[in-house]
């Protein structure tokens, strides 16, 4: 400490006072210093010699013992205090310095036999203590554990609000709005650093490398803790893989944690290749165990929340340099029976939804009740609050509905988010549309084909269906916000769900059961303007789609003129009836520029094009845009190559003759040649 002098002065006071202890020990001993007095006699001849040099012998020969039986009291001190180190330190001095000088073969005897047994009592001691750390810091590895998947949790929740911050304020200044985010260093508290003991450790090992065992420890130290790895890697059989999870999961990561702190402060235990090979094993065994678990369990809920610690132990190990993507690939690997397992809840969740839903409008009392129902799902396009009492225009089904697929997209993205694919928008948006599809539409196609529904329940089906298409733009932009994208970028043509053009057939569906169930001067008395024509345009529309849909059906191999005639025939009659009831209803009144008819076109400009006699025209620009817009190149392409107009038969080949016919089938041909060269 920079003070000498008074060390030194306390020293020297020591020594007196162990001289006088040396003298007692001494005399209590004199028998064995005269008798070695009596052997150094015997070996000088010349008694004068002997009486002159006695004197001088007896006091170097005093000297030498005090010193060394000083230095072994020190030793005694020394390890009866376990400060085992420093007792070593004096035991190696008497040998190297003291040994080979002390002039009593007695004395030299019996402190080389001392020399073995302290050293063993001290390795004994120090491996005792070790062995007690082995057991402390494996009882404490899953507290160290917990403790470190807590900081990272902590550490997942700060960057998630980060982000959240971020969002809000980028979408504010594309609002217009004047908001800089600014990143608030203050707040950001760093995780307190794990405190664990490793002094019996770095002390075994220091002691075990003074005795030469160093190699010896290693290996000691290397068995035990694989055994104990071993035994941490042990599912207990007792408890559901649920209920242990983040025991076995936080103790794995406790051993590891440690490890690393080890790795990093004992200089030279072992190495990083040994600790790294360690871990790829514990990893590969732990894989297929997780892989396993997964397997039996049959509820999303508990999936997510296994996925969520797993993601949690993989951010933890990622920070002490481990490799964690073996672990993280079961996630990914899970990724699918998760999905199902939760569509499946939703499912039965929607079904009760819907098949309970009397499809009555639903009234709102106060401002709460429209935000949650309305608002929150962007169901309406103005966000004024109204008058109360509100009637809504859609049952209680849609917002229901809505909160489902919310908490489904959010269930996807906790599940996806901190895996190994970092870019998992797309994925959620896919089993989004699944869900939409697959599940929600499916629902609501089977109650509107309820025969027992009345006309006005089928009507309020068809406005559900309608609120539903239209908050699947809002299921997007909620996906995109929590993947964390900008919801800009849910804009694009291709980033859209097909789920909405699904349900827009789907509302058609309802309007064609509504024509099932009343004619449209019927629903002139119960319908608005509006719905009126949305009913019949829809169901003409969906007729039409129905006629070119059955041209393009797998199931009709081919057709020749007398079909297209015979079709031509019943959508004549339909487009009269259109026509018919357009004026009827009033319609006419209201859409001046709009009719049924025009709800039949596509089907009505596919067969004038096969009963053309110069179907080729059709590449024809102006042509096209003048009489057939309607149609898509892909689709006739495809009817076109169904379309037989002559007989495979002798009187065929004679009817060919004829040279209209000749002349229209050359045509024919010819667009079918160029639509194959255009697509």
């Amino acid at each position: 400490m920079g003070r000498p002098e008074p060390l030194v002065q306390q020293l020297k006071h020591l020594m007196k006072k162990k001289e006088v202890e040396i003298e007692e020990l001494c005399k209590t001993h004199y028998e064995e210093f005269i008798r070695a007095v009596d052997e150094l006699r015997a070996s000088w001849s010349t008694p004068k010699s002997l009486k002159a040099i006695s004197p001088v012998i007896i006091s170097g020969c005093r000297r030498i013992c005090i010193q060394v039986l000083e230095l072994f009291i020190k030793c005694n001190k020394h390890l009866s205090q376990a400060q085992f180190y420093l007792a070593l330190k004096a035991a190696d001095l008497i040998e190297k310095n003291y040994l080979q000088n002390i002039p009593v073969n007695k004395v030299e005897i019996v402190i080389e036999k001392a020399f073995p047994m302290i050293k063993d009592h001290i390795e004994k001691k120090v491996t005792a203590h070790f062995n007690d750390w082995l057991v402390h810091i494996r009882s404490s590895a899953k507290d160290i554990g917990q403790t470190a998947i807590g900081q990272a949790a902590s550490a997942r929740q700060r960057d998630e609000e980060m982000l959240e911050r971020q969002r809000k304020a980028e979408e504010m200044n594309m609002a217009g709005m004047d908001f800089m985010y600014q990143l608030e260093v203050d707040e950001v508290a760093e995780e307190p650093v794990l405190k664990f003991d490793l002094t019996p450790l770095h002390r075994s090992y220091d002691i075990h490398t003074c005795l030469g065992l160093q190699e010896q420890f290693c290996d000691y130290y290397y068995k035990n803790r694989s055994m104990q790895l071993t035994s941490d890697l042990q599912i207990p059989s007792s408890q559901a893989f649920i209920e242990s999870h983040q025991t076995y999961l936080s103790q794995i990561a406790g051993y590891f944690i440690v490890e690393d702190r080890v790795l990093r402060t004992s200089g030279g235990l072992f190495s990083d290749e040994q600790v790294e090979t360690t871990w790829e094993q514990t990893a590969a065994k732990v894989a297929p165990v997780l892989d396993k678990q997964f397997a039996l369990m049959n509820s999303a809920t508990h999936l997510l929340l296994v996925k969520d610690y797993i993601t949690l132990l993989g951010a933890t190990l990622r920070q002490h340099g481990y490799d964690v993507s073996l672990i993280l690939e079961v996630l990914d690997k899970s990724r699918e029976k998760y999905h199902d397992l939760l569509v499946e809840e939703c499912r039965q969740q929607i079904e009760s939804i819907i098949s309970n839903d009397t499809c009555d409008q639903m009234m709102m009392k106060k401002d709460s009740e429209y935000d949650s129902n309305i608002l929150a799902f962007h169901l309406l396009s103005s966000d004024t609050m109204p008058a109360f009492p509100y009637i809504a225009p859609f049952s209680s089904m849609v917002p229901d509905s809505c909160r489902i697929v919310r908490s489904f997209i959010k269930g996807s993205v906790e599940y996806l988010s901190y895996g190994l694919n970092p870019n998992f928008y797309d994925v959620v948006r896919k089993h989004l549309d699944n869900l939409l599809i697959d599940v929600l539409n499916e629902v609501v196609l089977n109650k509107v084909h309820n025969t027992g529904l009345g006309e006005s329940q089928v009507m309020q089906l068809a406005a559900n269906i309608s609120y539903l298409e239209r908050a699947c733009d809002f299921f997007l932009q909620y996906a995109a916000q929590l993947c964390g994208i900008p919801v800009r970028s849910v804009d694009w043509p291709r980033s859209g769900l097909t789920a909405k053009a699904i349900l827009k057939t789907s509302r058609d569906e309802a309007y064609l059961a509504l024509l099932t169930l009343t004619l449209l001067s019927k629903g002139q008395q119960i319908l608005p303007v509006d719905a009126l024509y949305k009913v019949g345009s829809g169901a003409l529309e969906h007729i039409s789609s129905s006629i070119v849909a059955a041209f393009l059906s797998d199931s009709v191999k081919r057709f020749n003129a007398n079909a297209v005639i015979v079709i031509n025939n019943d959508l004549k009659m339909l487009e009269n009836f259109a026509d018919e009831r357009f004026q009827t209803t009033g319609l006419s009144e209201v859409y001046r520029d709009g009719s049924f008819r025009g709800c039949l076109v596509e089907a009505r400009q596919l067969i004038n094009l096969l009963s053309s006699s110069q179907p080729e025209n059709f590449m024809n620009p102006v042509i096209r845009q003048k009489n057939y817009n309607a149609l898509d190149y892909k689709k006739v392409g495809i009817i076109c190559d169904k379309f037989k107009d002559t007989a495979d038969s002798i009187f065929g080949s004679i009817s060919n003759r004829n040279t209209k016919t000749n002349s229209r089938k050359k045509s024919m041909d010819m667009l079918k040649k160029r639509l194959k060269d255009f697509n």
